[in-house]
């Protein structure tokens, strides 16, 4: 059963690709497909929150994810390393509670 809300065109399109996959098909094409640069965010977001989770540092985190290790404890605080880092980590974040649903959605003006 799918409900008639707002995402019904995407469950429908799921479920489509799910029946075609179940009975030996080709599940078909994407309903939609990322920017390899909005792939490469995710991913590195994903990455920033498990290493978070695992109990890193922002420092640690950022060292792994762009090799910034020439940068010195005094100009961590300010480095804008340590700011993407901190917005991964946040980006992260928000997929894991939910957030992911989103990439199914068509982008509208104000969400």
């Amino acid at each position: 059963m799918l409900r008639f809300d707002r995402d019904f065109e995407e469950r429908a399109f799921a479920a489509r690709r799910l029946w075609r996959a179940m009975n030996g098909r080709s599940a078909g094409p994407a309903f939609r497909e990322l920017s390899k640069q909005r792939r490469k965010r995710f991913s590195e977001a994903l990455r920033a929150l498990d290493a978070q989770t695992a109990g890193n540092t922002y420092r640690a985190i950022g060292e792994a994810l762009f090799g910034g290790k020439g940068i010195p404890d005094s100009a961590w605080k300010t480095h804008d390393l340590r700011s993407r880092t901190i917005r991964l980590v946040q980006s992260g974040l928000a997929l894991a509670r939910g957030g992911y649903r989103r990439l199914l959605r068509p982008s509208r003006r104000g969400e």
